[in-house]
């Protein structure tokens, strides 16, 4: 186990207006950078995966993403397939079918070209599993110790297939809450791989594309009143951002969700909660209660872990609750710290 290892939440205990780690975690930290300097700067939303954009006689989506995972190489994927695969499942996200990506990578002086070229072909595999290209990019190397070895940015359109906006929104009261398989996958993988851990089993990251299984829900008549990946911050705060972006009360049975055994116990052993943990190919869907069994159907046809996990259950404040295995209910909130860091 490494010495630098530690199980310590990064909390915002200072006010010194300087960025902390936190501020990259997908949680209260990260919402209140958006809310308080990107949006108002950029007139931008904050509640959506991608951006949608009328061009002539239809609509594309947009979206951009950076991927500063380490260990570069981990159970499961790499941080090349990973840029493919979280960018074209933003995409989906929005309803939109990918058509094509570009890349900026920061390399760091010194990293083996070797490196290089596994992260490139990867992406190119990616990339072709996926049907999309990657059309233009971008590189820059920076100094020694001041890259961590390599980042990648991309940015990726795809066109808009969703006849109706899948966005906050559009979530009424009775809708069903579903998630397309198991979690908590990708962040233990990274987290065990970067810390030298060792499990009786071995746990590889969900990282995957997941634009197909959206493309199916819509072109099946599945009313989708919104998506969204359940990426940094876990399925909890994918749930809590929509919950409090409609304004309306969210329930889940923690009993649905199905956590992997070797996974469950690995989150017991780290102190993680498992609706906290990244995932890389495994979205949130809302739909319209008439329509929840037939999504599920479509959803288990790829991964039999699927499942209706709950309920939306009207008008609030915008609040997310867990009923746990003994009945007793708990009040999930956006993590003020960084659970699991640098692990997309």
């Amino acid at each position: 186990m490494s010495p630098e290892f530690t199980l310590s939440c990064p909390l915002p205990l200072d006010a010194s207006g300087r960025v902390q780690i936190g501020h990259g975690g997908g949680g209260r930290l990260t919402r209140d950078l958006i809310e308080r300097i990107f949006a108002p700067a950029f007139g931008s939303r904050a509640d959506t995966d991608a951006a949608v954009l009328a061009l002539g006689g239809g609509q594309l989506a947009m979206t951009t993403d950076s991927f500063v995972v380490q260990p570069l190489f981990f159970p499961g994927g790499d941080i090349g397939s990973l840029a493919v695969h979280g960018t074209v499942n933003d995409l989906a996200m929005a309803g939109a079918r990918p058509l094509a990506l570009a890349a900026a990578f920061i390399l760091e002086e010194g990293l083996p070209l070797e490196t290089v070229a596994r992260v490139a072909a990867s992406m190119a595999e990616a990339a072709r599993r996926c049907g999309v290209r990657i059309l233009t990019g971008d590189t820059k190397v920076v100094e020694r110790g001041r890259g961590d070895g390599l980042f990648i940015t991309t940015t990726g359109v795809g066109a808009l297939v969703a006849p109706a906006p899948l966005e906050p929104s559009r979530v009424e009261a009775g809708d069903a809450l579903l998630v397309s398989g198991d979690i908590a996958r990708h962040g233990i993988a990274v987290m065990a791989s970067r810390e030298g851990l060792e499990f009786e089993s071995r746990i590889e990251s969900d990282s995957a594309p997941i634009h197909e299984e959206v493309m199916t829900l819509i072109g099946e008549g599945v009313e989708l009143h919104c998506l969204r990946d359940c990426t940094r911050g876990g399925l909890a705060t994918a749930l809590i951002e929509i919950a409090g972006a409609a304004q309306m009360d969210f329930q889940v049975d923690e009993q649905q969700i199905a956590v992997r055994g070797d996974v469950r116990a690995a989150c017991e052993l780290l102190g993680f909660d498992p609706l906290y943990v990244a995932n890389e190919g495994r979205f949130a869907a809302i739909v319209s209660a008439g329509c929840a069994e037939r999504a599920l159907e479509i959803l288990r046809r790829n991964r039999p872990e699927a499942a209706i996990i709950g309920t939306v259950l009207g008008r609030g404040s915008g609040r997310l609750t867990a009923k746990g295995p003994l009945g007793a209910v708990r009040v999930l909130d956006l993590l003020s710290g960084e659970q699991l860091p640098r692990i997309c």
